[in-house]
């Protein structure tokens, strides 16, 4: 039987999902009155197009190199004449004009929307950039210009990209082998086409589709992870996982194949040879960590209802010293993997300030050592019980994982929360403006307030409600 404040929060959940305008509300379905989730899933393929299609395939990446340089061109000069933005609208015009040119009469026989959508990804590089000024951070990234011996071929097709079996058939191209290792599900949002540096042509697909909601689920099996390197990863259930060490295993290959390139003439045709050499020793490398890495974490995930990790400062780490050994253990690959897993399979995963003191602390007594150095592997604590550095630590994350759990997420909290201690989903912080204590419901007015669309003000009393509901709009537009 729903309490008072489970019955508030749906029937919020149903009157934002009525009165929104329906550009908002089009976002989400609903089934039995329970929201449902959109996800978005890229399923990645290798291709083995003819010798025709190869080259189709560059002449497409091409001109979306030329397009972009050309756009880019365009955008600074008619800033530097007006002092004012060429939108994505007008370059569209122009270059349906550039397309009549005798010049440039070549970019007919290529696909407009995948031209279209170089200028769409030139307008997306700016507002990155803008984002970026605003923010203060370092590294700006304005658009630069593609050079063709640095850039590497790709281009995107938004539609009309279609799997017929073993094939995928591409716009201006035809039926396109495809190694198909597993199925499509959802509806294909776009296609993109790329070309490892190993020569090898790659389709990353897009697709969307509807789950349901995320149900929380009774703890029964609980786990903490550290991760190192000496073990890629210790379990609070005493299992060790060795690390496999993939970058130091193919050093050797890759040092002889790099001496080989460094020996060819620049320019040669057996210099590109040697490069594809060394280019697939790398993939080797990246598919066997990504392999490992994706089977662990899926073993994790469908055995144990809670997963807890420490939060570590992977950039930070991969410059220091150890800056061949971090990467190449794929811990932030391994964070990332369990994210997102967890979230799909209605599995709890706590993330643990890195700050805690996992390893120095007893899992006995409680007793905090101080002065143990990252050279102890093993430490007795006063009370008499001798610990395993990385068993110890695993151990603790797990405590502080379950602990955590109980205190904030199984008293209704959000699991995810900001600075200020707020939720992030913005369904879940509507929840938590029903008044505490009152069976009193805000009306639909009072709780999301009147917004402008195009400057996303609102007038809503109180300054809690107001942050809120600011924080839904600009989630929402």
């Amino acid at each position: 039987m729903e309490t008072t404040a489970q019955t508030g929060a749906r029937t919020i959940d149903i009157l934002i999902g009525l009165s929104l305008p329906f550009r908002i509300r089009k976002r989400y379905s609903w089934y039995n009155g329970i929201m449902q989730r959109t996800i978005q899933t890229t399923y990645r393929y290798r291709l083995a197009p003819t010798a025709a299609q190869e080259q189709m395939f560059n002449r497409f990446a091409g001109a979306r190199r030329f397009v972009w340089n050309w756009a880019l061109n365009r955008k600074r000069e008619h800033f530097q004449q007006t002092g004012k933005m060429l939108g994505f609208s007008a370059l569209c015009v122009e270059l349906t004009r550039l397309k009549q040119q005798p010049a440039t009469s070549w970019l007919c026989q290529m696909h407009a929307q995948s031209l279209q959508q170089t200028l769409r990804d030139l307008d997306s590089a700016y507002q990155h950039f803008f984002r970026r000024v605003r923010k203060g951070e370092t590294k700006k990234g304005f658009p630069q210009f593609k050079s063709k011996k640095t850039d590497t071929p790709r281009f995107r097709v938004p539609q009309d990209v279609r799997i017929d079996g073993s094939f995928f058939s591409v716009p201006k191209i035809g039926l396109v082998k495809a190694i198909v290792h597993r199925p499509i599900e959802g509806t294909t949002k776009s296609a993109t086409f790329k070309r490892e540096a190993c020569g090898h042509w790659y389709i990353s697909l897009v697709t969307e589709r509807q789950i349901a909601p995320k149900v929380d689920r009774p703890i029964q099996t609980h786990v903490g992870v550290d991760v190192g390197l000496k073990s890629l990863a210790v379990l609070s259930t005493g299992q060790t996982i060795d690390n496999p060490r993939w970058y130091r295993v193919q050093s050797r290959k890759l040092r002889r194949a790099q001496k080989a390139l460094s020996r060819k003439v620049i320019g040669s045709c057996n210099r590109g040879k040697a490069r594809v050499g060394v280019a697939r020793l790398h993939q080797k490398t990246r598919n066997q960590r990504n392999d490992f890495l994706h089977k662990l974490s899926t073993d994790l995930i469908r055995h144990f209802d809670l997963v807890s990790i420490e939060d570590l400062n992977v950039k930070g780490l991969a410059k220091t010293k150890l800056s061949k050994s971090v990467p190449d253990a794929g811990w932030a690959t391994f964070r990332a993997m369990l994210t997102y897993k967890a979230d799909r399979n209605n599995t709890h995963l706590i993330v643990i300030g890195r700050f805690f003191p996992s390893s120095k602390t007893c899992g006995a007594c409680g007793l905090i050592n101080a002065d143990l150095t990252r050279a102890d592997r093993d430490w007795t604590c006063p009370c008499g019980v001798a610990h395993d550095r990385d068993l110890n630590a695993a151990r603790n994350i797990d405590k502080e994982g379950a602990r955590f759990f109980e205190q904030i997420v199984a008293a209704g909290h959000a699991e995810t929360q900001n600075a200020c201690g707020d939720p992030i989903s913005p369904i879940e912080r509507l929840a938590q403006v029903v008044e505490t204590g009152s069976r009193r419901l805000m009306s639909i007015k009072e709780l999301i307030g009147y917004w402008s669309p195009g400057t996303h003000t609102q007038r809503v009393p109180g300054a809690g409600l107001r942050d809120r509901s600011h924080e839904l709009m600009n989630f929402y537009y």
